[in-house]
């Protein structure tokens, strides 16, 4: 029975790692910087709201010709 490589397994867990940390970095560089880490979700759920509120106030305005 063949021995197991344990420093070639480790090997691949390293590069795992560091795949896995670049990626991450790069993620964190292609973000615009006014972004908070923990609010990404709440940030797109509340654009679409204010786009829509923002289409409806002038309609809203332009309505009223008294």
């Amino acid at each position: 029975m063949a021995t197991p490589n344990y420093s070639y397994e480790k090997r691949q867990r390293e590069l795992a790692k560091k795949r896995k940390t670049e990626e991450k970095r790069q993620r964190k560089a292609n973000k615009p910087e006014g972004d908070n880490p923990g609010a990404e979700g709440d940030a797109g759920d509340q654009a679409p709201a204010a786009e829509g509120e923002g289409e409806g106030t002038p309609s809203s305005e332009g309505s009223p010709s008294a």
